[in-house]
């Protein structure tokens, strides 16, 4: 097995019988060299994508985006916490070659962090501490996958920590690149309820003219039995919020000389009742009790989550709900298939890379199979 093994490693690599094998570490060196400097790996990905697309397997209608966390190849036990961290010497590294490539690549993006994490690793700094329900924690990245819902091609792939804003940002740098090297933009996006915020939702709508196929992320309403948001419709006209008791909420109760937004940093606009409106409603029981008054947030992007309320109801909606498990079943294949559950490598660089062949790997093994059941079909017939 181990001779057959070494034979087909030789005939793919052109080898002869008495020709040197290159060193193990061949590989290693050329990634960290002239594979990264020449983006190659991203190329071969790119390649297949090329590929399925020639053979009829992408259709550009539909895509669908997820993320799926993976083991980092770091200790739980071997950390700092993220207060500590400037105090920590990351200048001392093996044999004292000063600090690693991962811890090299951290620093480098260390200004642009808002904030450091609660524990940062020492192997793998820029991964992030995150745990599934009942399980111990550990160290992991998310890789992100764009797929064409026709036959689950991988279109794009991005590695982010395992930060919820980081994962759905991600999906318009990888819709700007497939529109960018393929020509490719779909007609909807389907996705999970991470990426039912109103920022990501009004790209979409406006920006990319993308239908949304997603769940909006709700948190205006009450299981207390008060009166939710949505009981309170809103007056583009008027710029008002009408209250179940007949009365309007407003951004402001007077005039400005100098119009202003009535925007908050939080992106919400926040219509408000009047005091003495309140005090007189028999409803106010079941509106704002202990409140002297009732407040109704509204997002600044509140037309894009109006479109996704439109479409939910529709069939393609529903759909895309079912399309959109295609992309679980790749990282269930990814996992438990090709038991690629843990990663090798370290560093934003170098997890890009692993997770860039693994789509590779996925999209290949596609290709072969659905054109080989497309010969058997044409030979039938």
């Amino acid at each position: 097995c181990i001779r057959d093994s070494n034979l087909a490693y030789r005939w793919f690599c052109r080898l002869g019988l008495e020709d040197p094998v290159p060193d193990h570490s061949t590989f290693s060196k050329n990634r960290h060299g002239r594979f990264r400097e020449a983006d190659i790996l991203r190329h071969i990905f790119e390649t297949t994508v090329h590929t399925c697309m020639e053979a009829g397997l992408v259709e550009g209608e539909g895509f669908a985006v997820d993320a799926s966390v993976m083991r980092a190849d770091a200790n739980r036990q071997n950390h700092v916490k993220g207060d500590d961290a400037d105090d920590h010497d990351w200048m001392d590294g093996s044999g004292g070659s000063g600090p690693t490539r991962p811890v090299r690549e951290y620093l480098e993006a260390l200004d642009k962090q808002a904030k450091p994490p609660k524990e940062i690793s020492l192997s793998d700094p820029a991964s992030r501490l995150t745990a599934s329900v009942g399980k111990p924690a550990f160290f992991g990245w998310s890789t992100n996958y764009l797929i064409d819902v026709k036959n689950a091609v991988i279109m794009d792939v991005a590695a982010t920590p395992t930060i919820r804003n980081e994962e759905v940002q991600s999906t318009k740098q990888m819709i700007d690149r497939v529109e960018e090297r393929f020509g490719l933009k779909p007609k909807r996006l389907m996705g999970d309820t991470a990426y039912g915020v109103a920022s990501i939702l009004d790209w979409m709508v406006n920006d990319k003219k993308i239908e949304p196929h997603v769940p909006l992320w709700e948190k205006g309403e009450r299981t207390d039995g008060t009166f939710p948001r949505s009981a309170f419709p809103y007056d583009p006209e008027t710029d008002t919020m009408a209250c179940p008791g007949g009365k309007k909420l407003r951004l402001y109760n007077r005039n400005f000389t100098k119009p202003r937004s009535g925007a908050h940093k939080d992106g919400f606009k926040r219509y408000t009742a009047l005091k003495k409106d309140c005090d007189a409603c028999s409803l106010k029981e079941v509106c704002c009790p202990g409140q002297p008054h009732r407040k109704v947030p509204r997002s600044i992007h509140e037309e894009a989550r109006d479109v996704v309320r439109r479409l939910r109801h529709t069939p393609a909606y529903l759909q895309s709900r079912r399309d959109r498990k295609k992309v679980e079943m790749l990282f269930a294949h990814l996992k438990r298939i090709m038991r690629f559950d843990r990663l090798r490598l370290r560093g934003p660089t170098g997890v890009q890379d692993e997770f860039t062949l693994a789509a590779t790997v996925q999209n290949l093994r596609k290709l072969a199979k659905l054109t080989f059941q497309g010969t058997q079909n044409t030979q039938t017939a």
